[in-house]
């Protein structure tokens, strides 16, 4: 069943007073493309059903706060239902050769790709963020991911795991709310490239993207419980970690949940992998270009509203430039739209959920009374749904809580250096160690730096740029484990 939904009409075009900035006229993009049901089932051999003690929850747009869909909530019973259908599944998907496995998931990467503008929209309203985020930079990567893995299914034998790695079974998968359809790539590609079969559990807040990505799994014939897909809340996903049934347990989260998911599997034969929380360092010396410092600053926190694990929460200055960029990116980010996350125009859309926005707000607090300076641009801020502007700190210690904690949110906070030994000392004092950015305009320093960093990942002159052929994880309370490239194979392979 659909249910009509109203367009968003064209506002007037906002005319720009004499003097001021360029105004952009507003260009939402319309939400006729996606059509949401009023209520979804589980996905559970590949069909939707009910929930097992018939439990729903609703997920609703943090834009606005409309209730877009009903979803039924995953159990205990289900959990084991979809497992059971996994491990029924993969007798006969872990015997296909590895080029019939991969005919699946090219024709999953041709659906993605057709049917992106509407999985593009729909990502926006459940999750928040930007349609030009989810439509330039989500989508073309939840594509490429599937595209790249399918490459790899018929050539296992020479990914350098030896010369006949086998699947490891079933992989139970708990992804995040911040990226749900490109973290679901992530995982869901290189699982059944190698031949393993999936349950996964999409988060709460954000279930409508994975529901429709079963629909492409039914759309491209994959052969039913290849893939299943429970939505609900922290029960589910600590029963479908615990089940026995599951062989592998990938996790992107918390760091608090994830050590619980640690210590369930401790002593047990699940390989697991963990990609965590960070408190990225973006470092930037006295001859980096400056401008081009001040656009990779932007984009590592306030990409996503600051909500990514990776983002480079910790601005790190050398002292002899940290007041010119510090003017430079009080200027950038006064240029900067908060709003409607389906206008083409918006930088920044709406924090994810009321609990989270929370958060935020509480650990913003705590900055100004431990004594940092807040700053933020003058901006209007919707009234309806969950915002937050894009806030700075300057006077910065390493003792500050928004020094320390991961605050997943457009919060940046700013610390000056003076040698490359104190950035680097600096940089590494976090018990996180999942990324970090180096901004220089020499060659050798950068990799002298960055052979010295605990992160799993180090951009150089650019910050947030990912590739499906390119791993991705961290150190010490980030995780272990990598995922995309010829690695993220690894950990679906039993070698």
């Amino acid at each position: 069943m659909t249910q009509t939904k109203k367009n968003q009409q064209p506002q007037p075009a906002a005319q720009p007073k004499p003097g001021s900035a360029f105004a952009y006229a507003p260009a939402p993009e319309s939400r006729s493309v996606v059509d949401i049901a009023p209520s979804y089932g589980l996905f559970i051999d590949g069909e939707f059903s009910d929930a097992a003690d018939g439990r729903v929850f609703k997920t609703v747009s943090p834009s606005s706060e409309e209730v877009l869909s009903e979803v039924a909530q995953a159990g205990e019973a289900d959990v084991d239902r979809a497992v059971r259908a996994a491990r029924k599944a993969f007798a006969s998907w872990s015997a296909l050769p590895g080029s019939e496995r991969a005919k699946y998931l090219f024709r999953i990467a041709r659906i993605v790709q057709e049917r992106s503008r509407e999985l593009a929209v729909l990502e926006s309203l459940d999750n928040g963020k930007p349609i030009r985020e989810t439509r330039d930079a989500d989508l073309p990567l939840v594509a490429a991911h599937f595209f790249y893995y399918a490459g790899w299914a018929d050539k296992l034998a020479h990914a350098g795991f030896g010369p006949a790695p086998r699947p490891l079974g079933v992989a139970g998968q708990v992804i995040p709310w911040n990226f749900p359809l490109l973290m679901l790539a992530w995982k869901i590609a290189p699982a059944l490239a190698t031949g393993n079969t999936v349950v996964l559990k999409p988060a709460e807040t954000t279930p409508l993207s994975a529901l429709f990505f079963a629909d492409i799994c039914r759309q491209a014939g994959l052969p039913k419980g290849v893939v299943n897909i429970l939505p609900g809340y922290g029960d589910a996903g600590a029963a479908l970690v615990a089940h026995e049934g599951v062989d592998k347990v990938a996790f992107t989260g918390s760091t608090a949940v994830g050590k619980q998911i640690a210590r369930t599997v401790a002593g047990g034969s699940k390989k697991l992998t963990l990609e965590l929380g960070g408190k990225g360092a973006n470092i930037v010396f006295d001859d980096a270009p400056i401008d081009q410092a001040v656009e990779g600053i932007v984009n590592g926190i306030f990409f996503n509203q600051g909500q990514v694990c990776c983002a480079g929460s910790r601005l790190l200055v050398q002292e002899s430039v940290a007041d010119e960029v510090l003017d430079a990116l009080k200027r950038r980010l006064s240029t900067l739209r908060v709003g409607d996350p389906l206008d083409k125009n918006t930088d920044i859309g709406a924090i994810n959920s009321a609990e989270q926005l929370a958060r935020i707000t509480a650990l913003a607090e705590a900055g100004e009374a431990e004594g940092a300076e807040r700053w933020s641009p003058a901006c209007e801020l919707p009234s309806a749904g969950y915002w937050f502007a894009p806030t700075l700190f300057t006077g910065v210690t390493q003792a500050h809580r928004v020094a320390r904690e991961e605050i997943f949110g457009p919060v940046l906070s700013v610390l000056t250096f003076r040698t490359p030994a104190e950035a680097v000392e600096k940089a590494n004092n976090t018990p996180y160690g999942l990324s970090a950015g180096i901004w220089t305009e020499k060659g050798s320093r950068i990799l002298s730096v960055a052979n010295q960093l605990r992160a799993g990942v180090v951009w150089a002159n650019t910050f947030n740029k990912f590739d499906p052929t390119s791993p991705f994880g961290g150190y010490k309370e980030s995780g272990f484990g990598r995922e995309g490239g010829r690695h993220g194979l690894e950990a679906y392979l039993d070698v």
